[in-house]
């Protein structure tokens, strides 16, 4: 119930066309009824000579009135046949409205759907998104929104009308002869309890389709970001495998749904086989004591049938709406989580110029300890850079300033304020963050650099390019900026990829700069551009730099190095060299490696010469 509450908040919008739409069903059922009424006059007063009453033809009396064809006559057969096609015309309209409206409102229900789901999943914090994998995420926003929507656009509709069109047929029955329900009454505790029993374990099997499906959309988006590293490593067989095995799981859960289906139906069409025989021999016995006439045996057996066939029919739905529910029960679960990061909703506060002050920092997740007393002032157009080793805390302590993840411990403040007093958006708009895993999307390189503010013309995107260093090698490219790369930037080197992705920082400009060992995979001389292009070019912008390769820190104003979340040395370049610890060591260390990488490139190309 309480899921039927949740989705019930995002169906009420279309209630209206919802409820016009059960209107024009209902109408169309009842038009459908009367058919075999039309059936039962034709054999008794067309084909056969039969005696008219009073009563005689129910609704349709007036056809027996003598105004349109007396008993036994073609005019007769040709008004009965008149009003049966005007009754399956009107059918065929009313339910083609039906349809048309309900499919209208299942498609709003479900641009509602995708438009919530997916506005939690940019709403909620990475620490809650990543108890989620991929795969379940995806059936989440793509399958479960479907599924449910068609709980309430169909599933619910057609219940009613099972329903609606039962009772209408017991109440037709009833009127032709009490006695027709004897045999649906007997049979309809084994149906009961057949039901409920197809539910319990419909409601099981649907888990485990769920379940299992979740698992194969995991694999499957795995293999497909994955696949440069299956190849590489010629693991495509190992993967295959791998698919295989949750693709026969997933197969395995279906076949037990067909199973079930199977059983059930073999079941509901026995105790129908039963319930028509049965009615017959009703039928006859009224007959040939003169309680009925032939025309309505055919008129009651069929309403008999209809009865049976609409409780077949209330199963079936109760049997997709445990899937259906399993699914909204999922969504509802997704949508009702809260994010450990709350946003202010203050859209006031905003700085252009931020001052940002860190003090006494400490940071716990899962009761071990990432960062400890950490103590910082950052003054707009200070240049920092951060290093250590790596699992220090580095990556960790920038996305506390952009409230990826909350401190647990100190104060972050900007110009004195809480950062927590500012709106995520606000306080997010103050960093072009340039992220250690690069994410590019699949579309044009151009689009890519300027993701931030795509309204801004070409000119301003070839010049955050150039600033990034990444010019030349798009140039190069045979579209140039138009240039589509594949998805997670595939298609372009990893070097490459940083370029594009620190361009795209570049061309948000905003006040704080957040390179988090951004240019790992770029060579020293590319590095050494690139950081002299933000010394010159964006000289008053506050600059935090994490790197593994010291040289990337060494002209920034302050210099910390992190051991296990806390600082252990700090200063400038000339004084961290001077102490003579850590950072030190490092360093020439790193310079030591790189004279040696320099010297062996030296060597092969004086050999090449020689050559």
């Amino acid at each position: 119930m309480e899921t039927l509450k949740f989705g019930f908040k995002f169906f009420r919008k279309s209630m209206p066309h919802a409820i016009l739409a059960e209107i024009l069903s209902f109408l169309g059922i009842f038009a459908e009824l009367m058919l075999p009424l039309l059936s039962g006059i034709l054999i008794d007063y067309v084909i056969r000579n039969g005696e008219v009453t009073e009563e005689s033809g129910g609704i349709f009396h007036f056809l027996l009135t003598g105004d349109y064809g007396d008993v036994h006559t073609m005019k007769l057969f040709f008004s009965i046949a008149v009003v049966y096609t005007i009754m399956i015309l009107l059918r065929i309209g009313l339910i083609y409205a039906r349809d048309l409206l309900q499919e209208w409102v299942g498609l709003r229900l479900e641009e509602e759907l995708r438009h919530e789901t997916y506005g939690k999943l940019m709403e909620l914090d990475s620490e809650t998104i990543a108890n989620y994998n991929s795969g379940e995420l995806l059936q989440i926003l793509n399958s479960d929104t479907i599924m449910f929507k068609e709980l309430f656009s169909h599933r619910i509709p057609y219940l009613g009308d099972a329903i609606f069109m039962l009772v209408t047929t017991l109440i037709l029955i009833t009127s032709i002869n009490v006695s027709f329900l004897i045999i649906p009454l007997i049979l309809m505790p084994f149906l009961v309890v057949t039901v409920l029993d197809f539910k319990k374990k419909a409601r099981m099997n649907f888990k485990e389709i769920r379940s299992k499906s979740s698992a194969m959309n995991l694999t499957t988006q795995e293999n497909i970001a994955a696949v440069r590293i299956v190849r590489s490593f010629t693991n495509e067989e190992l993967e295959k495998e791998k698919f295989d095995a949750v693709n026969n799981e997933f197969r395995s859960a279906r076949l037990k749904q067909i199973w079930l289906s199977s059983k059930f139906d073999l079941t509901f069409n026995s105790i129908k086989q039963i319930a028509y025989i049965g009615t017959i021999l009703v039928g006859a016995a009224l007959v040939m004591n003169g309680y009925l006439t032939v025309g309505y045996i055919l008129t009651a057996s069929t309403y008999v049938m209809r009865i049976m066939n609409n409780i077949t029919n209330i199963n079936n739905h109760i049997f997709n709406m445990q899937q259906q529910t399993i699914a909204g029960l999922e969504l509802k679960k997704f949508m009702e989580k809260s994010s450990r990061v709350a946003d202010s909703k203050e859209p006031n506060l905003h700085c252009d110029m931020p001052h940002i002050e860190l003090n006494h920092v400490s940071m716990e997740i899962d009761g071990q300890q990432i960062l400890k007393d950490i103590n910082l002032s950052i003054p707009y157009g200070k240049k920092v850079g951060i290093v250590g080793e790596t699992g220090s805390g580095k990556s960790v302590l920038l996305k506390t300033l952009v409230r990826i993840r909350d401190i647990t411990g100190g104060t972050i403040t900007i110009d004195g304020h809480d950062i927590k007093e500012f709106s995520l958006e606000n306080l997010r708009n103050m960093y072009s963050y340039v992220f250690q895993d690069v994410f590019l999307f699949s579309n044009t390189i151009e689009s890519n650099i300027a993701f931030s503010r795509p309204d801004i013309d070409q000119r301003m995107v070839t010049k955050a390019a150039t600033h990034a260093q990444a010019d030349k090698f798009i140039d190069a490219l045979a579209d140039r900026y138009k240039t589509i790369i594949g998805e997670r930037g595939l298609g372009i080197s990893g070097g490459q990829k940083q370029r594009v992705s620190i361009a795209r920082a570049f061309h948000k400009n905003a006040p704080i700069f957040v390179l988090d060992d951004s240019t790992s995979a770029l060579d020293v001389n590319t590095e050494r551009t690139l950081l002299q292009n933000i010394r010159e070019n964006f000289s008053e912008k506050t600059v935090i730099i994490t790197a593994h390769r010291f040289s990337s820190v060494v002209d920034c104003d302050e210099i910390l190095y992190l051991k296990d979340g806390e600082i252990t040395e700090r200063g400038t370049f000339e004084e961290l060299m001077a102490l003579g610890g850590s950072f030190a060591h490092v360093y020439n260390v790193q310079q030591e490696q790189q004279a040696s990488v320099v010297d062996y490139d030296s060597l092969a190309k004086g050999g090449e010469n020689n050559g």
